[in-house]
């Protein structure tokens, strides 16, 4: 029984108001998640909210009150029997459109630690090639050794693909090696991020070695090319799929230092087995979208990258790669930034 209307009214408004922000959250976004925290903070708040309408019943003197609870609890009553059902394509749909950019968003403090590495290998791999002739062969993959040719020869090779005429057989048999090609820069890009995030198990060490080391390639690579004046055909060759390929690798490294900051646990105080059970769904999504980038990666090496001028211009592929880069920055780090499907997005 209620004694004092006004101090239970004045100590329990809080926890109306706050219900009451929740639901209007949830009505807002049907589509919307909560968290484990979040879903036990709102049945909390629903068992309050119905106690205390237990409690007003025996007061007959404030029905105004009294309907605004029924109606409050009822709401809430709704929002946890309710069984929101969608297809798979909206459910996909959710996931990529919401889900990826905000759980990127979220640990994005850890990307820009990937994004930091990779840098500081691709500088060390470029000084090397440029100060050191006799290093880039210590260092460059045996594709860019030095006994296939200069890159000046690579790349006349390469263009001189283009200009030959082919037949219909040839033309036939080269689309096939393309797939097959392309199939095969999947299956390995894809292994590259799980292994990255795999390595996050090393408490980060093995993720940030193998991202330096990809650094050192890329930066050796891009050097040399660049002192050998190939500098457009390395862009119009490495942006389109590039600008895709990289980004796919550092989330799929993203995931790894997450993965080491959940077994660190600094300046946390609950379990190994809870942190690592939070971070599961946000693994699971990262992952997921690197193999989404390397598979358009994959498509887009094979079938648009390799093709060089005067097939294509280098300028065209330039163009292409800038446009989806840009795509891409806006689709991580602004889409879905009014959607309230997750927590504050707090870095790992």
């Amino acid at each position: 029984m209620i004694i004092d209307l006004p101090a239970f009214m004045q100590a329990e408004q809080a926890y109306w108001t706050e219900l009451e922000q929740i639901l209007k959250r949830l009505e807002r976004e049907p589509e919307g998640r909560l968290h484990f925290a979040e879903l036990q903070r709102f049945h909390y708040l629903y068992d309050r909210a119905s106690a205390d309408l237990a409690r007003l019943v025996t007061f007959s003197s404030e029905p105004e009150l009294r309907n605004y609870l029924e109606a409050l609890v009822a709401r809430a009553y709704g929002e946890i029997h309710e069984t929101r059902r969608g297809g798979r394509g909206v459910v996909a749909w959710r996931w990529i459109s919401i889900s990826i950019p905000q759980t990127f968003r979220r640990h994005v403090k850890a990307f820009w630690l990937t994004a930091a590495v990779t840098v500081l290998g691709a500088l060390f791999g470029g000084g090397v090639v440029a100060f050191d002739d006799e290093a880039k062969e210590a260092i460059l993959p045996e594709m860019f050794s030095s006994h296939l040719g200069s890159p000046e020869e690579r790349v006349a090779r390469e263009e001189g693909r283009a200009k030959t005429g082919k037949s219909d057989e040839q033309q036939s048999a080269s689309a096939s090696r393309m797939a097959a090609f392309s199939a095969f820069l999947m299956q390995n890009n894809i292994g590259v991020s799980i292994k990255s995030l795999a390595l996050g198990m090393t408490y980060g060490l093995g993720t940030i070695v193998l991202l330096f080391y990809n650094g050192v390639i890329l930066g050796a690579v891009a050097v040399d090319y660049i002192l050998a004046g190939e500098t457009w055909f390395l862009l119009g060759w490495l942006l389109p799929h590039g600008v895709i390929e990289i980004p796919a690798i550092l989330i799929g490294a993203q995931g790894g230092l997450v993965l080491a900051h959940a077994l660190i646990g600094w300046g946390r105080r609950d379990r190994l087995a809870a942190r690592l059970r939070a971070i599961g769904p946000d693994l699971a999504t990262l992952i997921g979208t690197a193999a989404l980038l390397m598979v358009w990666a994959g498509i887009i090496e094979a079938f648009f990258s390799q093709f060089h001028e005067p097939y294509l211009p280098y300028k065209l592929k330039i163009s292409f790669g800038i446009v989806e880069f840009l795509v891409l920055l806006f689709y991580l780090f602004f889409s879905a930034r009014n959607r309230s499907t997750s927590s504050s997005e707090n870095a790992s």
